[in-house]
């Protein structure tokens, strides 16, 4: 249990029958998601009172087009209520399918796609699918929390390769190149980004696509999920590239675009040793996922985006608040900040901060600095150690502009607490 005392954030435990010598060294050495816990934090100091702004969460805080509830409710009306085939419901992957032909110019059989509880269960089907013990899967930095520990779980070896904030986070081909080794077995990129929001262009991505193109064993893991959150250009898979299409495994669903996190829908089109591989994993670990919010997904999934206006509303709203935090954020001393051309994170370099001091308290990374900002600016973020960057700290903007506003009021006067050491 978490409370506050003194101004301090202080930690109880329970004491438990369970001893840690029972459980397996596999999830004794696996890190808790750190989005998860600074929100799980947040809400617990909630609970006693304590006014917290929760920037941590990657949640858009719109809610689900009505359209979409009505496809979950026309599922319940008419008893689609029984176990559905392990890969998904037809309905669903054929919806995928039309999806994936109307928005990228991509053609994938339903048998090529996979639907599962989530993004996130659709990374680990790949994961554990295709590594063996010392396999290798190269990870840009910054990259989405969960990404090392779910291939260090799978049995695999994670080879990291940085970007700064200098190159708007994003990596070169000659990076890739010179991380490729005979163990690797596949590239994982996320564009548009979490947590930086960077965006890979059609030359970008299309350089990248050569580099793969040449090592024809490589599987590049394309995880999609911010797609239609875009406020600069256009979405490129890297599946639209012909000469490897085969070698791409893209990961994608409904719970940021559409704003259903809730509703865990996230789905893999691959190809089909691949896919099949999937459903094989995924019959033995939870079957499919839930008939009613794969009926809502289908109704989603078979609109136009370009023509909801639910989906226009919310990327438009993002697009304003991002103006506004990044405009507010510049303006505090020290702290180097990009323009993100999607999702909806900051990802700005406070390194000007680590080695300051208030009272008896000296901060030496991201972790420490965002325990600050909770306790003197009761403003909730993520630290960049756990994406990878240590210099840096997320802010989700998937709040109000009120409430933005008044958030970085509060971490622009905690951080002027902080002075060099005496």
């Amino acid at each position: 249990m978490l409370t506050w005392i003194n101004g301090y954030i202080c930690f109880f435990f329970k004491s438990t029958k369970v001893n840690s010598s029972l459980l397996s060294s596999r999830i004794l050495n696996l890190t808790e998601s750190a989005t998860l816990e600074m929100t799980r934090l947040s809400r617990e100091l909630q609970s006693q009172g304590i006014d917290i702004i929760n920037l941590s969460i990657g949640e858009p805080d719109f809610n689900t087009p009505d359209f979409v509830k009505m496809g979950a409710k026309d599922a319940i009306d008419h008893n689609i209520t029984k176990y559905p085939p392990v890969p998904g419901l037809n309905q669903l992957r054929e919806a995928i399918a039309q999806k994936l032909q109307r928005d990228n110019n991509l053609h994938y059989d339903a048998s090529q796609i996979v639907v599962s509880n989530g993004a996130k269960q659709a990374l680990s089907n790949v994961f554990f699918c295709l590594l063996d013990p010392e396999d290798e899967i190269i990870v840009p930095a910054p990259y989405w929390v969960s990404y090392t520990e779910m291939i260090k779980l799978a049995g695999g070896c994670v080879r990291i390769i940085e970007a700064g904030i200098e190159s708007d986070f994003k990596v070169t081909p000659q990076q890739i190149e010179a991380a490729i080794t005979p163990k690797t077995k596949a590239l994982l990129l996320n564009s548009p980004n979490n947590p930086t929001g960077s965006v890979y262009s059609f030359d970008e991505m299309k350089a990248i696509a050569a580099v793969v193109a040449r090592h024809p064993d490589l599987l590049l893991i394309s995880d999609e999920i911010y797609e239609h959150i875009l406020f600069e250009g256009t979405h490129v898979s890297p599946a639209s590239f012909p000469e490897i299409k085969d070698q791409v495994a893209i990961i994608n669903g409904v719970s940021k675009g559409f704003s259903m996190t809730g509703w865990r829908i996230g789905y893999l089109a691959a190809p089909l040793t691949l896919a099949k591989a999937c459903t094989k994993l995924q019959g033995q670990f939870t079957s499919g996922a839930g008939t009613i919010s794969q009926m809502a997904a289908a109704t989603a999934l078979l609109a136009d985006p370009k023509e909801v206006p639910e989906i226009k509303q919310m990327v438009t709203a993002f697009h304003e608040r991002r103006d506004l935090l990044v405009g507010l954020m510049q303006d505090i001393e020290g702290v180097k900040v990009n323009k993100p051309k999607g999702a909806f994170y900051l990802f700005p370099d406070v390194s000007s901060y680590f080695g300051l001091s208030f009272g008896e308290t000296t901060i030496e990374n991201s972790t420490q600095l965002c325990t600050f900002l909770l306790e003197h600016a009761h403003v909730a973020l993520v630290p960049g150690d756990a994406f990878g960057d240590p210099r840096c700290i997320r802010l989700s903007y998937a709040t109000s502009k009120p409430l933005i506003e008044e958030a970085v009021a509060r971490i622009k006067k905690a951080l002027g607490l902080l002075k060099p050491l005496a």
